[in-house]
């Protein structure tokens, strides 16, 4: 008796093993990319080293969080950024920083934060923070995203008034 409950156990073990490796083997959908992420070819990134594909301030992944990064630099080296909450926090650190930029989501490359029109509040995830804030280098751009996803269009000094938001 204990022979036949010693190989129904393992009958049923090695049947519950077969199904599991049948699944296994089943195609399972792929995860959505986020979109703030881009390949690894398609980012530019300025800073190098082990840091290199790390925020300056937080340590996210930079390709991760692409689409929502800034770059800028002091006398020293050039700093990059996941958001431009992280922009904020450095400045807010009394950090001097020139030539800032943001990725326009249009072309994935870094265009003068001045120059930008920012969609801020779409219903986008954003990165570090609840409100989204979007870079765009023209106006039609930025409406066309506007449009898709909502949100408000405004400048730089708009879209870092928001993020200062979230320090207060």
């Amino acid at each position: 008796m204990l022979k036949n409950i010693i190989l129904a156990l393992f009958l049923i073990g090695f049947a519950g093993c077969s199904q599991k490796s049948e699944m296994t083997h089943k195609a399972h959908p792929k995860p959505k990319a986020m979109f703030q992420s881009v390949s690894e070819k398609d980012a530019v990134l300025v800073q190098e080293g082990k840091e290199k594909y790390h925020c300056h301030l937080c340590g996210m992944n930079l390709v991760k969080f692409y689409k929502t990064g800034y770059i800028a630099e002091d006398a020293n080296r050039k700093y990059q950024y996941c958001s431009i909450h992280c922009l904020a926090d450095h400045l807010n650190q009394g950090v001097e920083l020139k030539n800032p930029q943001v990725i326009n989501v249009t072309t994935l490359k870094p265009i003068p934060v001045l120059e930008a029109y920012y969609v801020v509040g779409s219903n986008v995830r954003g990165t570090m923070s609840r409100v989204s804030k979007y870079g765009f280098s023209t106006l039609e751009a930025a409406k066309q995203f506007q449009k898709k996803h909502g949100g408000e269009i405004m400048d730089f000094n708009g879209a870092l008034k928001e993020a200062q938001k979230d320090f207060q």
